[in-house]
């Protein structure tokens, strides 16, 4: 059975929700059994913690070195400043992500609203 297998409409939602939620539901739900029962300063809990990190920090320089869509069409040296933006404002207030993730999104939106 692959993506193409059928004409309907409905079989690509589907195809996503069946396929995303194989490969994913399973591991969130076995996470949060398992996790519920560790120490958080256990060594698998601490690792686990460190490779999620590094993968959002992946995705985050996979965004600004290979951006796509409307973030393709600015300068590198906006994406790179809006994400040390937000997070030296993270830092500076105290490690509050939220307060992090709007001030990167306000440099770059006010960077792409002036053209650069």
């Amino acid at each position: 059975m692959t993506f193409q297998s059928f004409d309907n409409w409905w079989w690509p939602f589907l195809f996503v929700l069946v396929a995303g939620g194989l490969a994913t539901d399973i591991w969130r739900f076995l996470g949060v059994h398992f996790g519920g029962r560790m120490s958080e300063q256990s060594e698998a809990l601490v690792f686990v913690r460190a490779v999620a990190t590094a993968l959002v920090a992946a995705v985050i320089g996979n965004l600004i070195v290979f951006p796509s869509g409307s973030l393709a069409e600015t300068a590198p040296a906006l994406r790179m400043g809006a994400a040390v933006a937000g997070f030296a404002v993270y830092l500076l207030s105290g490690k509050r992500m939220l307060v992090g993730i709007v001030t990167g999104e306000a440099a770059l939106i006010a960077g792409m609203a002036m053209g650069w």
